[in-house]
């Protein structure tokens, strides 16, 4: 079966597969022969196929190459230059649905795309459901994202949110940047060149956005309201040693195949 996007008056699909693969390989794409298929399926001209495998190759993560990401079984529009949903943080929404009661009120800081508000959204369609991110090319994007099933705020964590929210929130999830000041100059070349800084640079520990997270929420939660934010491994201990100075009742989760931490913060 031919692939979408695929020019017909080409004499071979093959050659088309099989050489794109070949490039991505090199320049060490570990799924190259998804991605190749992934390229080709875009509706493009020959010229625009080479100028998108040429971009891969440059390092552009495929999804803003392509415009969309996956995320938990949903297509999560992706523009150029924001944060690309990784697959770990698909835990991160597991555990807040599993915390969700009934008509929550669902708030998503540093929300990006928008992929974790919108999912969230699309499975609990009675939440009412905020998104905020500081970066307007992100908000922008997920507004597209969350269309008429949320409302998408533009500021500084919870500054932007109405006041009427105080007190409301059932759930607060945030995967706010934990990556070490120093330890982004390691990060892969598509997180450090082509997505903004903010997202991954959390200060010299890495947990400066969560402390600040953190020192606000619980006037904002709700009664037995948590606070679900990732995180990395080895620094969730410190996380969770944040959230009990700020009156939450800690808990640390794990998945080890997605290599995902969550810490949960419930309000006591």
């Amino acid at each position: 079966m031919p692939l979408l996007g695929f020019d017909r008056r080409r004499p071979m699909l093959a050659p088309d597969l099989v050489s794109i693969a070949s490039r991505l390989r090199a320049a060490g794409c570990v799924f190259a022969d998804e991605e190749a298929r992934l390229l080709l399926s875009v509706e493009q001209s020959p010229a625009e196929l080479t100028a998108m495998v040429d971009r891969r190759v440059a390092g552009v993560p495929l999804e803003q190459i392509i415009g969309w990401a996956e995320f938990c079984g949903l297509r999560i529009l992706v523009a150029p230059g924001v944060f690309v949903p990784r697959r770990r943080t698909e835990f991160l929404v597991r555990q807040a649905l599993g915390l969700c009661p009934s008509d929550a009120v669902i708030v998503d800081l540093c929300c990006g795309s928008g992929a974790v508000a919108t999912t969230l959204a699309a499975v609990r369609p009675d939440a009412t459901v905020f998104a905020v991110d500081i970066d307007p090319i992100a908000v922008a994007c997920a507004r597209r994202n969350l269309a008429d099933r949320g409302l998408v705020f533009e500021g500084d964590l919870f500054a932007p949110l109405p006041a009427s929210l105080t007190g409301r929130v059932d759930i607060i999830v945030a995967n706010a940047p934990y990556v070490p000041t120093d330890e982004v100059a390691f990060m892969p070349v598509e997180a450090r060149l082509f997505e903004p800084r903010a997202s991954a640079d959390g200060g010299d520990d890495g947990l400066d956005v969560q402390r600040r997270i953190a020192a606000t929420s619980s006037q904002w939660l709700s009664p037995s309201g948590c606070l679900l934010v990732e995180t990395g491994q080895r620094q969730a201990a410190q996380t969770a040693e944040i959230f009990s100075l700020n009156g939450l009742l800690p808990r640390i989760v794990r998945r080890e195949e997605l290599d995902a931490t969550v810490v949960v913060g419930i309000a006591i």
